[in-house]
């Protein structure tokens, strides 16, 4: 996913944590809220408690990747955010991206047609 892209500041983080709309799944929180920008921009939050280092980065990588290929169906000029849950860990990438588009869906973000 291009930097342009992420969610890097704080601020921007508390904002959405603050006035965001959640959604969530067993394996995945998506948090999400309007910006003022063309794009989206996308967060991943993987905490220690997942597990270790390379557990949380393969984690991440997966939910960027997922991300990544629905974007283009995906309504711009939003901030989401992605927390993974405990469960999400040892999901085949399948299964993490049926996750991710049916989240995606009831944010009603996907565009049709």
């Amino acid at each position: 996913m291009q930097r342009r892209f992420r969610l890097r500041r704080s601020e921007d983080f508390e904002h959405l944590r603050r006035v965001g709309r959640t959604y969530q799944h067993r394996t995945l929180m998506l948090s999400l809220t309007r910006n003022d920008l063309q794009d989206n921009r996308y967060g991943f939050i993987v905490s220690k408690g997942l597990g270790k280092a390379v557990t949380r980065n393969r984690t991440r990588r997966l939910l960027r990747e997922a991300t990544r290929l629905l974007h283009p169906q995906l309504h711009p000029g939003y901030d989401i955010v992605m927390i993974a849950r405990k469960p999400i860990i040892g999901q085949p990438f399948a299964e993490i991206q049926r996750t991710v588009v049916e989240l995606f869906r009831r944010a009603s973000l996907i565009k049709e047609g």
